[in-house]
């Protein structure tokens, strides 16, 4: 099995060792201390021995900040993580809405003229540091540069991972290492650049072809490299991790040691993204006197468009996933019916993980999870990002909407699917809400839109019909999906902040949700591929894009009020669970095509 289901850590772990850390802060002559979840390559995953702020606060969201003071912690969540980091964490922490409440707000509010305030240039961007010194401005608070204070008290934290790297077939990824780092190298050249720094592990992986095992979910090597004008590369990264492959020419592997000489080196103009790389980089850079040119990584835009290779991948990574979708529905159905009509029968939200991820394997061609299953019933449906352990395994009841977020890695691509299903009859307010959400979905899915349009014109599509009842959610309407890379990948996003504009070969997640804390929580998710589209019979002779929907899953018609619903949007829905028929029933048991008859039957 993949997933665990031990709960990694302990609210009552969290008081003594922040006594410990302002101890540490005292002797270092400052009096707060800044503690990011990031690492040193910027990325949203991190490998265990940079769990920082989980293993001071008790909170393992995936993003997130604590400020520590010496009487006060305040640990900065946004609105998927807000219920979550209540839970998690001591009341020695104060949970704060970022972005409702700013650091830069908190620190003035809390901190005294002349404060310093600590923070390890390796785990925070240019950017970051630059806002929030502009934003501290007047205030009497200023940041100072520190060795890492958590590392210094961390005893027993778990050593650097050492995951043996793969390649990537060039018949899956559609185009070799060589050219694209000839594409890059002529971006440089052309901008009078003589080399760019590249920190995130997928970026890295994507130019390179290469794979790796050193994060959880996320099958990339982490490493850091210098991309010359010239097409060179210079990767930082431990030997013992490529012994299964052979680096193409032009690419020198070197210790992890010789990074930071080598930054120095360097002769400019030099590529830095001051989004995603470290300021520890760019103070070395500086103190080098190399001059500097911010400008965005030059792999995340050709990394975002897939290849046709790519694209072809990710339809049989879906339609594989699908299957074992179907699988799993129909037994998660048979099982609320009997949780429905006998008390005794017993269903936890463990049970429903396992039983999901079973499925998955079973073809064998499961590399990992694309994330830890998200399987909540009832009011832990609630909790955006939830995570069953074995303290927080709750047993399924009638009555209960199960919300299940779950994806699988596999060689030819990544996938990421909602579905949220009724154990036994479910309430009125639970169906209107699915049906809303399920309105915002549907008119994603169906939009065109003209060449130019960003993710944040989009994102009120999916939220209008919720709108109209006085209903939201609190996070993104979708982000991007990689290539049997990260399940999150950007910068191509449906977000009310997002101005990349949409292009063809984008792949993204489109899944509006409701949340009532305390009750329940609904999400529907299906990936998007972006593809070049027709204008609608009379329309403007524009350049048009469309979205060719990924994921084959049929939607619980059970909770759907049809009626609710328009004739265009009905008609969307059948005919979407038309093809998801036609092209599942072939492939799954006698059993799982009996049952996916009846749940993708027209309203």
């Amino acid at each position: 099995m993949f997933q665990t289901y031990l709960a990694t850590t302990r609210p009552e772990d969290g008081p003594p060792r922040l006594l410990a850390l302002r101890a540490a802060l005292a002797a270092q002559g400052v009096q707060g201390w800044l503690l990011p979840r990031a690492d040193a390559h910027q990325g949203e995953y991190v490998a265990p021995c940079d769990e920082r702020l989980a293993w001071l606060t008790g909170f393992t969201g995936s993003a997130g900040m604590c400020i520590v003071l010496p009487d006060a912690a305040g640990l900065f969540a946004d609105g998927r993580y807000r219920v979550q980091a209540r839970m998690q964490c001591a009341d020695a922490f104060t949970v704060l809405p970022w972005p409702d409440t700013r650091h830069a707000d908190w620190l003035r509010e809390m901190c005294p003229n002349g404060a310093l305030i600590g923070f390890d240039p390796w785990l925070h961007t240019p950017d970051e540091i630059e806002t929030l010194e502009q934003d501290l401005a007047g205030s009497g608070v200023t940041l100072k540069r520190l060795p890492n204070q958590i590392d210094a008290i961390w005893r027993d934290r778990p050593a650097p991972p050492m995951g043996r790297v793969f390649a990537q077939p060039e018949a899956l990824a559609g185009r070799s290492s060589r050219d694209k780092r000839a594409d890059i190298a002529r971006v440089l050249s052309d901008a009078g650049q003589s080399a760019t720094v590249l920190t995130q592990p997928d970026s890295l992986c994507w130019l390179l072809n290469l794979r790796g095992a050193d994060l959880p979910r996320l099958p990339v090597t982490q490493g850091f490299a210098i991309i010359h004008a010239d097409g060179r590369v210079d990767l930082f990264a431990h030997e013992a991790k490529f012994s299964d492959v052979v680096l193409d020419e032009g690419v020198t592997l070197r210790p992890p040691e010789a990074f930071e000489p080598a930054l120095r080196t360097l002769a400019g103009p030099v590529r830095v993204d001051k989004h995603s790389v470290p300021l520890r980089i760019v103070d070395l850079l500086q103190e080098a006197g190399t001059e500097i040119r911010f400008l965005q990584d030059p792999c995340v835009m050709p990394k975002a468009r897939k290849t046709e290779a790519e694209l072809a991948g990710a339809r049989a990574a879906h339609l594989r996933d699908g299957a074992a979708m179907a699988d799993f529905l129909c037994w998660l159905e048979r099982q609320g019916e009997q949780v429905a009509h006998d008390p005794q029968h017993v269903l936890t939200e463990i049970d429903i993980a396992r039983h999901l991820e079973q499925c998955r394997a079973r073809g064998g061609q499961l590399v990992d999870l694309s994330f830890d299953t998200i399987a909540g019933s009832g009011p832990n449906g609630a909790i955006v990002h939830y995570r069953v352990t074995e303290d927080s395994n709750r047993r399924v009841i009638a009555g209960d909407l199960m919300l299940v977020d779950s994806g699988g890695q596999y060689r030819d691509g990544t996938t990421d699917i909602t579905r949220t299903i009724a154990i036994g009859p479910v309430g009125t307010l639970e169906a209107e809400c699915f049906t809303r959400v399920l309105q915002g979905m549907i008119a994603l899915s169906r939009v065109r839109v003209p060449r130019g349009v960003s993710g944040s014109h989009l994102d009120a599509l999916a939220r209008y019909p919720l709108w109209l009842a006085g209903l939201d959610y609190d996070h993104g309407t979708g982000h991007g999906v990689g290539a049997f890379l990260s399940v999150h990948e950007g910068p191509q996003r449906f977000s009310r902040l997002s101005t990349v504009p949409l292009a063809e070969g984008m792949i993204l997640s489109n899944e509006p949700g409701y949340y009532r804390e305390g009750r329940f929580g609904i999400r529907i998710e299906n990936l998007l591929a972006v593809r070049a589209g027709d204008p609608p019979d009379g329309g403007d002779a524009r350049d048009w894009l469309e979205f060719e929907t990924l994921t084959l899953a049929p939607i619980d018609r059970r909770l759907i009020l049809r009626d609710s619903l328009s004739p265009d949007e009905r008609a969307w829905l059948d005919a979407y669970h038309a093809r998801v028929h036609t092209l599942l029933a072939p492939i799954v048991a006698e059993e799982t095509a009996a049952w996916l008859k009846t749940a993708c039957a027209p309203l």
